[in-house]
């Protein structure tokens, strides 16, 4: 933990006021340093002594400063914008202001009418955010649930109708949700946007919009997000009263703990660096910028002997919940994703993170990095460069606004174990015969099921013939389209 926690404030006209940007307010804006001292806890912030209780259990000690600078407006019933770069504990922030909240009211809840509303851009997120929640909801005899696209819909109906305290939902079925009159948002008394500006960058925020006016008007909304551009200008000016705007550290700022490296390699040496880095047995994130592409990477690892399994948006969710339960739990040491995996997604002890392929503009590359060096932990980042990529490169960490070590090498380099320190464990495993799609056989309700004994994580869903070299996982130019992984 830093000595002392400082942290920006920012008190906007909100939609009262004038109609200028939210951009523009931010440059006109007089910001002043609020400091807190490194020994203020979370009874000191305003946090009931159960809460206390169940974060201590977790591990949860001390306040992050984006939770020290937003916990006091947000439990004053205020609306904040809550501004900290990737890993930074915004989700924290926020679980503590609402569940705070809504115990100390004596509303009680309905059916199909949540009295909480916390929106997010992808499944895993969502995921993530009910269960880090859910333990401290239940200490306060609170319910929570969260609802997203790719599973069955009814058993989400029957939680609806049985009533929730706080809903986490993903914009797309909610909507779905409310539409069918399974859920009523005339009751949600705090409204919480999640990663704001990935929802902007995903196309979401007409549906986000249309949710939002049919919460209450009075209702407290709190936004939290890594950047505050995108079009969440839009959600700030018809949706905020006057919020109180918290920022720590720069936006998207580079993490101090993070060492950068940039390998230079020959194209037809790229696969085996990164059998070299990812063979070691901590746990490690390698990105891609295709579906396709980690869908290849993480089977020709497998096949290599690396425990890898894959995360993007062609797998159907019991795949992508195995997968990353497999990588949470050790079962897998590495996991190749697309930039689904660069926001929200949080697990432990992430020591590496490798950009197999270059992302496309430097905001992906700092949210990529991200995963690794959460939470004043150390981490290490390391973009493979090709000769054809090199401006590309240098243009990208140029505009991240970090300095890496450039070195030019090959497959047996010193380095790469300096890098990736710790025991190689190369076990190969079963590759998926070739000449079709491995099936797995659905349940009932719409899931991913296996007919006898526990399924193992997925590491391609079809399969194809092997390329060669960065060929497998790479493709030289840069795609016409830009891939979300959604």
């Amino acid at each position: 933990m830093p000595t002392s926690h400082a942290a920006t404030e920012t008190v906007s006209a909100g939609r009262d006021g004038p109609p200028s940007t939210f951009g523009a307010f931010m440059a006109a804006s007089r910001p002043r340093q609020n400091t807190l001292p490194d020994s203020v806890t979370f009874t000191d912030l305003g946090v009931p002594d159960l809460l206390n209780r169940q974060l201590a259990a977790a591990g949860v000690e001390r306040p992050f400063p984006i939770q020290a600078a937003t916990l006091p407006d947000a439990l004053a019933g205020r609306d904040v914008l809550g501004r900290g770069r990737t890993g930074s504990g915004k989700t924290y922030a926020f679980v503590l202001a609402v569940l705070t909240r809504l115990a100390a009211t004596a509303t009680r809840r309905r059916p199909g009418r949540p009295r909480a509303l916390i929106l997010a851009p992808t499944r895993e997120l969502a995921t993530q955010i009910d269960r880090v929640m859910a333990p401290l909801a239940e200490a306060l005899s609170l319910r929570t649930m969260a609802v997203f696209g790719g599973v069955a819909a009814r058993p989400q109906i029957a939680g609806l109708k049985a009533g929730v305290d706080v809903l986490v939902a993903c914009p797309g079925r909610l909507t779905d949700h409310v539409e069918a009159g399974h859920a009523h948002l005339d009751a949600v008394e705090i409204t919480v946007l999640d990663e704001a500006d990935h929802m902007a960058d995903l196309g979401f925020l007409p549906g986000v919009r249309r949710l939002m006016e049919r919460t209450p008007r009075g209702g407290q909304r709190l936004l939290f997000s890594a950047t505050l551009d995108s079009g969440v200008d839009v959600l700030v000016r018809r949706f905020l009263t006057k919020p109180v705007v918290h920022s720590v550290d720069s936006t998207l700022s580079p993490v101090a703990a993070m060492t950068h490296h940039v390998l230079h390699v020959q194209a037809e040496d790229r696969f085996g660096v990164l059998v070299e880095l990812t063979a070691a047995s901590n746990r490690t994130v390698v990105f891609t910028r295709t579906k396709r592409g980690a869908k290849t990477l993480a089977r020709r690892l497998a096949a290599a002997g690396v425990s890898a399994v894959e995360l993007h948006g062609n797998l159907a969710q019991g795949a992508r919940t195995r997968n990353l339960r497999a990588f949470a739990t050790g079962e897998a040491h590495t996991l190749v994703a697309t930039d689904i995996a660069a926001r929200g997604i949080h697990i432990d002890d992430v020591a590496l993170v490798v950009h197999a392929d270059p992302p496309v503009e430097h905001k992906a590359y700092l949210h990529r990095s991200g995963r690794t060096a959460r939470a004043g932990a150390d981490g290490t980042v390391v973009t493979l460069m090709t000769d054809a990529q090199v401006a590309e490169v240098r243009a990208l960490t140029r505009k991240a606004g970090i300095t890496a070590t450039t070195t030019r090498l090959r497959p047996g380099d010193a380095l790469l174990r300096e890098i990736a320190p710790g025991e190689r464990r190369l076990v190969p495993q079963p590759v998926p015969p070739a000449g079709g799609p491995r099936h797995e056989a659905r349940s009932p309700s719409g899931g991913l099921g296996q007919r006898g004994g526990k399924a193992a994580p997925t590491t391609s869903t079809r399969s194809g013939p092997r390329r060669s070299g960065a060929a497998a996982f790479s493709a030289r130019a840069r795609p016409r389209t830009r891939h979300t992984g959604r």
